[in-house]
């Protein structure tokens, strides 16, 4: 069996042609839809996600996306990009037929970057993040509907970006004045929130956080098929969670490259230290290409597009060399 290898979701530039040639030409059996945030507001992954809401709409203020009263033309432009973008993937994609990711920012996150009118989180107002939850199903349910339409022999994977979760359940978020935090939400009300959202796709839903803390017990309970995160923050203190998760089917995505340029190990080199967890959680090497698609550890906006070709690259050899030689 040959290990899977994809990316996370951004990549340096502004051409959504040449990103979706890299993202499909690099993975070929695991192509996604990539993010291109260096076009400006709207780009990146909170705009593109506020552009798929329905009935909810935001705008750009300096302090960042805040909650308007009708469609403008940050709504309109997050939208443009996003059809330009799925028309790239279509083009590169055609007669496709395997699993494709496509990516969207989850409830939790998009509430703590998301301002109400006076300019405080959306995580403020537990009615807010009902409506923000309910808008962001809706608004996903068109988009895989439209994904399916364009690349019809796609097994689509949904991927829910949450940098944030952790803080939002430590009570960690910072206020408009940042003076203060904003109260924990319920773990209860968060995971009760992911699970209806998990439910709009009937595929595998993989949730990403390159932030320390990743409440992966949590997440597998709302439904979560997949686990997405930076490797180099794992502790041996969520080992057992690793191994339930692995022991009830869960799909590690695991992210071990770095997602700025850096200089790169050797690919087997790359995935190390996750032969070294499955030893010590006492998993059957067997099960490692299976069980782990290997990625870079964040999105690669942030890195050169020399680096960002080649670490995609790395990901396909690494991923290769765990399923050659896991143990």
């Amino acid at each position: 069996m040959t290990a899977a290898a994809t990316g996370v979701g951004s990549l340096p530039g502004g051409d959504a042609r040449e990103a979706a040639k890299t993202a499909t030409g690099s993975f070929e059996e695991f192509p996604y839809l990539p993010e291109l945030p260096a076009r400006g507001p709207g780009a990146d992954m909170i705009g593109r996600s506020l552009g798929l809401l329905v009935d909810m709409y935001a705008h750009v203020e300096p302090s960042g996306w805040r909650i308007s009263d009708r469609p403008g033309r940050d709504t309109r432009r997050a939208r443009s990009w996003l059809g330009e973008d799925l028309d790239a993937l279509e083009e590169f994609t055609q007669g496709y037929r395997g699993k494709l990711k496509i990516q969207a920012v989850g409830p939790w996150t998009l509430a703590t970057a998301l301002e109400l009118h006076g300019g405080e989180a959306v995580l403020q107002d537990a009615g807010a993040c009902r409506d923000l939850a309910g808008s962001l199903a809706e608004g996903l349910r068109d988009h895989l509907a439209d994904v399916r339409r364009r690349i019809p022999g796609a097994e689509i994977v949904l991927q829910f970006d949450e940098p944030s979760l952790a803080a939002v359940l430590l009570g960690r978020v910072r206020s408009a004045s940042k003076y203060r935090t904003y109260r924990a939400v319920d773990r209860q009300v968060v995971e009760g929130t992911l699970r209806d959202l998990f439910a709009v796709h009937d595929g595998e839903v993989v949730v990403h956080s390159c932030a320390p803390g990743v409440p992966f017990g949590l997440l597998r309970r709302a439904g979560a098929t997949g686990l997405s995160f930076d490797f180099s923050l794992l502790t041996e203190r969520e080992d057992d969670a690793i191994g339930e998760a692995v022991e009830g089917g869960a799909k590690l995505f695991a992210g071990v490259v770095p997602g700025t340029d850096a200089p790169l190990s050797d690919p087997a080199g790359s995935v190390m230290g996750v032969r070294k967890l499955w030893r010590r959680l006492g998993l059957a090497p067997g099960t490692l290409a299976e069980s782990v698609v290997v990625t870079p550890s964040c999105g690669l906006a942030g890195a050169s597009p020399a680096y960002a070709r080649a670490v995609q690259a790395h990901c396909v050899r690494a991923a290769r060399s765990l399923a050659d030689n896991p143990e």
